[in-house]
């Protein structure tokens, strides 16, 4: 059973139901709204720990009630939560415009999440150096990220880091430390100061800058309803998404990651099943409402992947 440390973040979702984005200066109606639990860490943890791994989390949430009901639920998890501190002031919040077509746009407010130190990750530094995996976005502050990466590679651990919300700079102190990137189409482009694409070719072609500009060798880009592009050691190729009826893709991205981070092994030998493994979670993830509540177990993919185990 894999032992993954998420550092993270924790926040309350937001949901609202619109027809399309507004335009500068126009008023729309909410169809409908909803709050729910989620953040990208918190995502993860629970992705990863419906699929049987051992999961604690690093982060922080605020001294309100949402942050205690926060705590409960993700115990409910199975998730060690001795290590999320309360801090003064709210609870993270990601305010989530939902398209009819099943995009969303977010707007978060950081809250807790900012507030979470270096002090609080050298807490958690026994748990760390027993980990299988380390996982981290950027929703909390970076020397946090840095400090919990370079405590995961001196026990051993391989680290995977998700660059979201998109930042055309990652210190170096951290990309130095990962051992896998993950981000979107969209984050991937600007971690190189150029346009967004999905064309295989062409993120094919960019690789080298991946490896000159950023020192990152293993990649693996999600593409939406494209599917994935990876790049692992001498391994490149594209991933096939599953066909659904998408209905809402807020956790598809971190639904990924966490069974990326469940399935991996430590030499990265079994990509190709890895990512099939992730490709079926997201999709399952995408096809119900909501962030955590649409997170499949390990049961769900199982029964996901079994048609493709037959043929």
């Amino acid at each position: 059973m894999k032992s993954i440390v998420v550092i993270g973040s924790l926040n309350v979702d937001v949901l609202q139901k619109i027809e399309r984005l507004p335009q500068q200066g126009e008023t729309l109606s909410i169809e409908n709204k909803s709050s729910n639990f989620g953040g990208k860490g918190a995502n993860q943890a629970v992705a990863a720990a419906r699929q049987g791994a051992i999961v604690s989390f690093i982060g922080a949430v605020g001294s309100d009630a949402e942050g205690q009901t926060f705590l409960q639920l993700l115990e409910q998890e199975g998730i060690n939560t001795r290590f999320i501190q309360s801090k003064k002031g709210p609870t993270g919040t990601a305010y989530i415009m939902l398209e009819k077509d099943g995009h969303n746009t977010i707007l978060v407010h950081g809250g807790a999440n900012a507030e979470l130190t270096i002090e609080d990750v050298e807490k958690a530094k026994d748990v760390i150096t027993m980990a299988d995996v380390v996982v981290a976005q950027l929703e909390v502050p970076r020397p946090v990220i840095q400090r919990g990466f370079e405590l995961a590679k001196e026990a051993g651990a391989m680290t995977i880091l998700n660059p979201a919300p998109v930042t055309q700079r990652i210190e170096s102190a951290i990309l130095e430390h990962t051992d896998l990137l993950v981000p979107n189409e969209t984050e991937a482009a600007a971690l190189l100061n150029l346009p967004a694409s999905t064309d295989y070719k062409t993120l094919k072609d960019r690789l080298p800058l991946y490896r000159e500009q950023l020192g990152i060798h293993n990649l693996i880009i999600t593409l939406g309803e494209d599917g994935a592009f990876f790049a692992i050691d001498k391994q490149i190729g594209p991933v096939k998404n599953f066909k659904v009826d998408v209905q809402d893709t807020t956790a598809a991205g971190d639904t990924f990651i966490g069974t990326i981070a469940t399935t991996i092994e430590p030499d990265l030998s079994n990509i190709e099943r890895t990512l099939q493994r992730a490709s079926a979670a997201s999709a399952i993830a995408v096809s119900r409402p909501g962030a955590i509540p649409s997170i499949p177990s390990s049961e769900e993919i199982a029964r996901k992947l079994a048609p493709m185990a037959m043929s």
